[in-house]
């Protein structure tokens, strides 16, 4: 068993599609005209197994003897080949090498062994240093990867580190202005000199010490963007809407708002902010007795309504739970990796919440994908790296944890080369009585159940809140985390247990923040046990273990008499499950590592979120010059030019290529396919699918469409936003779902605000947009995200408010929208525009309840 075996495996020619796509890009895309031929080759290096067992291995685990070529030791190399490697970095998750183990472990029921994985790169062309060092850096993302050592290593044991002190900050609370922020800028914080400050007071004041590295570490994440909405909970204080045609009916909806809020709020009103905005149509819904459906718990991670599911011959209660989230940061400098956690970020949501999430949608915002390569802005990936990758990581997600994909939409706009937008939503569902939600009691037991713990996603959380610049790439490296697909099946399977689920009294999943939000926002009062906390490998400090946002793991509060019970059940799924924390009465969070607290919050200090920020806002008002609806390039032309106009736009052309990428069939629940007709050729505006029941059949699903248009949010962020709500309604009505039992979901996407009150006023106008269309409509948002970083040194993501629709209906009801015969007759129901561009709502109303 001593020493290492290394083993190489490359496709069979016919078989060895990845090499050859390879080499059409490296040619096409880099102008090497003269690569004749790629090889891809999988260079595994095992110690800790025998020969007996690698021999069992080699063509059931590395390799498939009808399709693989292996080599042992050495690989065969001609002289006019130039070769080199890529691996990860150090501390990033590799699926491939875990894998491999775990299958080993399988077959041998031994312990696993140590396995390091690299891609080989074998080109002929007669290749310069320089084309040499363009197709390293095309092939080769510095965020995530390095180039690989051809030589052979000694042992594949990683040396422990020796953990950074972790003790207090000396003199933290005597610090001025300039040393606080000489050190936020050393520590790379997201937080405001304010909320240091606002830090300085608590820590002097009420814990009359200095804090440590890990509490600020803690708080910076805890209070970011990300977590806490601070931008969106920033008090708006005077807002100026400016003159002009369309000033009057912003006017009139913030009037409508501020009215909205005395209704809702009474004498004592909270403070006026976006977040109020985005939830006040749903709070007077609700108090009018008009949101039955919704419903009401203290876990809040995805939207969450009571449907009538008619199952075999009765009726059930379930809960459909939906929500939608953004990885722009991560898949902008790591594609692959950021768009598949961007969907596993999302399923965790409604995971949490104990429901089956069975069907997802991905709308996308990009730039120019056909741009050449030398218009990549410097600190960039090339958009169609990015693009491409993208779509294989999400792709990849969803069909290794058993996710149909049923709508797939990317939207092209300049603006996105700021920062790309990846947008995942998803929708689960689950019989009411297997959910059960209660308070936590002191001495309850905190499980952490799922993936183990490692670096990557240190700083996932801040990163998604900052601006980024040109060293973005190079620096942001450990915020991007390695998703785990089949761990979270594992999951997904484990919580569709009704026994199990019902042992559950609280629930949070591990996404930004790590243990210090997952596990810190289940009880007024925790006591974390940082060294019980699975680790993927060993020196890791207190800090990494309480932020990192390891991926697919779950935070799980049970009674003491359930902890073993549930740990048994997650065995028999191969699932670890692990007591790393207790629910104290003490309202306090502490965190202890080797044998030192090295966290001890009062609640009520996290609580605060940091200092309310506050700004002044201006909404420019649009000028009726510009009007998106009457743009200049159609004017005075025919209806062909017209016509051909807008078949040239990259937003019109089909996207069969891009949505053929994607699984829709998975789990047979879905009722429509992305693309219908004898020829598959007409796309689906909706993605639909039956509820997941376990045994027997329903005829009950969901509808779920967006809607969304950069060039009109461009124009107008108020008109934009108001349009996708009305855009994606009337799709779930086109489909055959009834409009008045949709309920909204909203993402914003906007710039960096800072102190601009201007740039402050493209997201309120936004929002009054939406409000307006929910208010006309009589449909309420239940939930959304917001991400308000999309800028890039001087470039600006396009106000973003993507309105996502959902809709219980009878699926036998559905209407596909393929023409099914010739000589078919087309309506056209048109609700017109007034002279403010809004919709005739009346109207509007009265034609989808027709259509119903």
């Amino acid at each position: 068993m001593a020493g290492i075996n290394r083993i190489f495996v490359e496709k069979k020619p016919g078989f060895d599609t990845a090499a050859a796509k390879v080499r059409r890009d490296l040619r096409s895309y880099l102008g090497l005209d003269n690569i004749t031929k790629v090889r891809l080759l999988i260079r595994y290096d095992v110690e800790g197994i025998d020969e007996e067992d690698l021999a069992a291995a080699r063509f059931t685990v590395f390799a498939e003897a009808p399709v693989d070529l292996m080599y042992e030791d050495e690989m065969p190399l001609s002289d006019t080949e130039r070769v080199f490697g890529i691996e990860y970095l150090p501390g990033q998750y590799d699926q491939c090498a875990d894998s491999a183990a775990q299958c080993i472990q399988m077959l041998t029921r031994r312990d696993a062994p140590l396995i390091r994985v690299a891609t080989i790169v074998a080109i002929t062309g007669g290749l310069s240093e320089e084309d040499m060092n363009a197709v390293k850096s095309y092939m080769i993302n510095e965020v995530d990867s390095r180039e690989a050592s051809l030589a052979r290593v000694d042992t594949l044991r990683e040396s422990t580190q020796r953990p950074p002190d972790v003790a207090a900050i000396e003199q933290f609370n005597t610090m001025n202005t300039e040393e606080l922020r000489s050190l936020a800028a050393r520590l790379g914080l997201a937080m405001s000199l304010d909320d240091l400050a606002h830090c300085q007071r608590y820590f002097a004041r009420d814990e009359q010490r200095d804090p440590t590295l890990t509490e600020i570490r803690m708080l910076d994440t805890y209070w970011s963007d990300h977590c806490r909405h601070t931008t969106f909970l920033t008090e708006l204080r005077d807002v100026e809407i400016a003159d002009g045609h369309y000033a009057q009916v912003i006017r009139r909806v913030f009037d409508d708002y501020l009215a909205l809020r005395r209704e809702v709020h009474g004498e004592e009103p909270k403070a006026r902010c976006l977040m109020d905005i985005a939830t006040i149509a749903m709070k007077a819904m609700r108090q009018s007795g008009r949101l039955e459906d919704l419903e009401v718990s203290d876990e809040i991670n995805a939207c969450s309504i009571v449907v009538e599911a008619a199952v075999d011959d009765r009726l059930e209660e379930w809960l459909v739970m939906f929500k939608n989230e953004t990885h722009n940061h991560p898949t902008e400098i790591e594609p692959f990796g950021g768009a598949a956690t961007c969907v596993g970020g999302a399923i965790r949501d409604p995971l949490s919440g104990r429901s089956y999430v069975y069907q997802a949608m991905r709308v996308t915002g990009s730039g120019d994908p056909r741009a050449p390569l030398d218009s990549t802005l410097p600190g960039k990936l090339p958009q169609r790296k990015i693009g491409s990758e993208a779509a294989h990581g999400f792709s990849s997600y969803g069909n290794q944890i058993g996710l149909a994909t049923g709508h797939v939409r990317e939207i092209y706009h300049p603006g996105y080369i700021a920062k790309r937008m990846e947008i995942g939503a998803v929708v689960g569902a689950a019989p009411r009585k297997n959910v059960v939600r209660e308070q936590p009691l002191p001495g309850d037991v905190i499980l952490l159940v799922g993936g183990r713990t490692g670096r990557d996603g240190c700083g996932g959380a801040t990163g998604s809140s900052k601006e980024h610049s040109d060293a973005s790439i190079k620096t942001a490296g450990a915020e991007v985390q390695k998703g785990n697909p089949p761990t979270e099946r594992k999951i997904q399977r484990l919580f569709r247990d009704p026994e199990l689920s019902r042992m559950i009294k609280k629930c949070n999943d591990f996404g930004a923040g790590g243990v210090s939000v997952a596990i810190g926002e289940l009880a007024e009062g925790v006591h974390v046990d940082l060294d019980a906390v699975p680790k993927k490998y060993d020196g890791l400090d207190g800090t990494e273990l309480a932020i990192s946002e390891s991926q697919e793991r779950m935070a799980v509060l049970v009674a003491p008499e359930d902890a073993q019970p549930f740990i048994d059940c997650a065995r028999r799924e191969n699932l670890e499950a692990t007591s790393v924390a207790k629910v104290s009465d003490d309202g306090r969070v502490r965190f202890t590592w080797r044998g030192t607290t090295i966290v001890d919050l009062s609640r009520a200090f996290l609580d605060t979120n940091g200092v309310r920020q506050q700004a002044d806002v201006l909404i420019a008002a649009p000028a009726e010059k510009d009007c998106y609806f009457h743009l200049e390039h159609y004017k005075g032309r025919s209806l062909g030019e017209r016509w051909l106009a807008a078949l040239a736009d990259i937003n019109v052309c089909s996207q069969k290529g891009l949505v053929e990428m994607f699984d829709s069939s998975i789990g047979a629940a879905s009722v429509l396919m992305p693309f219908g007709g004898s020829e598959q050729q007409t796309p689906a505006e909706t993605m639909v699918a039956s509820l997941p029941v376990l045994e027997g059949s329903t005829t009950t699903g969901t509808i779920m469409s967006q809607g969304f248009n950069p060039q009109l949010a461009s124009w107008s962020p108020f008109h934009g936003a108001l349009f996708a709500v009305v855009d994606a309604v009337a799709k779930v009505a086109a489909v055959g779902g009834n409009h008045r039992g949709v309920r909204l979901t909203l993402q914003e996407y906007f710039e960096k605000l800072g102190r601009d009150p201007e740039r402050w006023g493209k997201p309120l106008s936004a929002l009054l947009g939406a409000l307006h269309a929910q208010q006309m409509l009589g449909i309420p948002a239940i939930g959304g995200k917001d991400s308000m970083s999309g800028t890039f040194e001087d470039l600006d993501v396009p106000p973003t408010l993507v309105a996502f629709a959902l809709c219980p209906v009878d699926v036998r009801k559905v209407i596909s929208p393929e023409f099914k015969r010739s000589d078919s007759t087309i309506l056209l129901l048109s609700a017109l525009r007034d002279e403010r561009e809004l919709p005739d709502f009346p109207r509007l109303q009265a034609i989808f309840d027709r259509v119903h």
